[in-house]
């Protein structure tokens, strides 16, 4: 026969577990982006997960031409100085915008992508946006904005089987990514959102009309301190 002093017991465990796992799951990913703080990620689950093989070259962020970045800022955030992680009115034109039907249009900043990239996998879904939205919150608090663009930069998709704009700049232009032009950095941001439907060399269409976009607002970026947080 139970008695209640054992029942109760029994409950305490039960609900001692997912407790366990929270706080587990805290510590472990705290400890994750710390390390990442400093050390290059070796490999994410996207690059795991792709067919068609992986080609990276992990290359600091004083290496890579500024232009790379303005490009990744005029192109894909350009609140990534400003914000803390989260651009708000984005989020909600994006919504608005994909209610509508139509080509759907992301909102996500460089810092949740960078959080979705380095931690966790492709694809939608509340926990994985959850989830999405906790490392991104780590990152901006532990790593700061050099870092994360650092860490974008060499972990984002640039083609088939391509990550990293080092390895995306051998790809297209035969040359590393500190001897990029403005118009290959805004040929390679404007890959980034489908990086295996678009290519940076001979692009058409779209792609090239984007590309050129990007590469004439690389100026403004500059112009207007977009890009201050790296400098």
């Amino acid at each position: 026969m139970t008695t209640p002093i054992a029942s109760r017991r029994r409950l305490s465990r039960w609900i001692m577990i997912p407790i366990k796992i929270l706080f587990g799951f805290i510590a472990v990913s705290l400890l994750m982006v710390a390390i990442y703080r400093f050390v290059p990620p070796p490999v994410t689950l996207t690059m795991l997960f792709d067919p068609n093989g992986i080609t990276k070259d992990w290359t600091s962020l004083d290496a890579i031409d500024p232009d790379m970045a303005r490009a990744a800022i005029a192109g894909e955030d350009g609140k990534f100085c400003s914000h803390h992680g989260f651009d708000v009115d984005a989020i909600a034109k994006a919504a608005i915008h994909n209610a509508s039907g139509g080509r759907i249009r992301g909102g996500s900043t460089i810092s949740q992508q960078t959080a979705k990239n380095v931690f966790l996998w492709q694809g939608g879904g509340f926990v994985r946006k959850g989830l999405e939205a906790w490392f991104t919150v780590l990152i901006e608090a532990m790593w700061g904005k050099q870092r994360i663009m650092e860490v974008y930069l060499n972990v984002a998709e640039t083609g088939i089987g391509t990550y990293g704009v080092q390895a995306g700049a051998v790809r297209y232009f035969h040359h590393g990514a500190s001897k990029l032009s403005k118009a290959e950095a805004g040929r390679i941001a404007a890959v980034l959102p489908l990086p295996k439907k678009r290519a940076a060399v001979a692009p058409g269409g779209f792609t090239r009309r984007y590309g050129n976009t990007i590469t004439a607002r690389i100026g403004v970026v500059q112009r207007n301190g977009l890009d201050s947080c790296l400098r």
